[in-house]
């Protein structure tokens, strides 16, 4: 049994979240967290005469009630006999909430949604995900507003082989592959005169042993030269199909690059490509 967290604001990125983590954990018994966080910024102003208190549990009743109808919907539209819906209402800081719920339903796998940014000088993923992403130690897929609801068959991770692949790293990526049957393609962005320190080939000699082992003819390894990240990212996933990126967090240089420094009119693929982060 798989338990996994789908925050929700009950926008049409949020249902696309649930929506794509139905179709990616089809073969699996899963239990979906649908939580809603609820702050007291989200209670409106009354005419006067009715209370703060009154106008504050009303609101709380009407996400409470949206939340539970929201999740009936999924229930009701769900074939999969194997997948499992709740719902679940919190009220106070996000992450906290995320953290508390982590706890309390023992969550393997935290899926969000995002939107595409409005501004050309807007990071890739929101501050809601980005918090996610950074503060919980809880792997977590992004699902971007365009993206198509199949299992990935085309997945890449980009690398500089400056981690050591743990087996919590490992097998998180493996069971993503093993989900769609999907090609890795490992990706390194070097430029000429760049050469990998002793340390780097140890990992990377580690990495291939284990996909060798585990996903024989089914990986492969790819160098891009004179490209920064960014740009070598843009022209693997455009040449190669990728429809899955996977990141380590540990991996800071990697995730600051593309998720967090990157402002979108220097990438396009972020509309469309989910990107899978591992914790150890």
């Amino acid at each position: 049994m798989k338990n996994i967290l789908i925050p929700t604001d009950f926008s049409e990125n949020s249902k696309n979240a649930l929506q794509y983590a139905q179709v990616l954990f089809s073969s699996m018994e899963c239990n979906f967290f649908v939580l809603n966080v609820g702050t007291l910024l989200d209670t409106k102003v009354e005419p006067f005469g009715v209370s703060a208190d009154m106008d504050k549990d009303s609101s709380k009743e009407n996400t409470k009630e949206q939340l539970f109808d929201l999740v009936d919907e999924f229930k009701s539209q769900s074939i999969n006999k194997k997948h499992h819906f709740f719902a679940v209402p919190e009220y106070g800081f996000f992450i906290q909430s995320i953290k508390k719920s982590l706890e309390e339903h023992h969550i393997d796998l935290i899926v969000m949604g995002t939107k595409g940014a409005s501004g050309l000088k807007e990071k890739v993923v929101g501050s809601n995900a980005g918090d996610v992403i950074t503060k919980v130690q809880c792997n977590t897929l992004v699902i971007p507003e365009e993206v198509v609801f199949s299992k990935p068959k085309e997945v890449a991770f980009p690398t500089d082989f400056n981690i050591f692949y743990s087996h919590g790293i490992l097998s998180s990526m493996a069971e993503i592959l093993q989900l769609g049957d999907s090609k890795f393609r490992v990706m390194n962005a070097v430029k000429d005169g760049d050469w990998l320190t002793v340390e780097q080939k140890k990992n990377r000699e580690y990495l291939f042993d284990y996909l060798e082992e585990t996903f024989p003819n089914k990986y492969s390894f790819h160098i891009i030269t004179n490209k920064n990240v960014k740009s070598a990212i843009q022209c693997f996933v455009e040449s190669r199909d990728i429809e899955m990126i996977i990141m380590v967090a540990k991996n800071l240089n990697f995730i600051q690059q593309i998720l967090f420094d990157s402002i979108v009119e220097k990438i396009s693929f972020h509309t469309k490509i989910p990107f899978y982060v591992v914790h150890e």
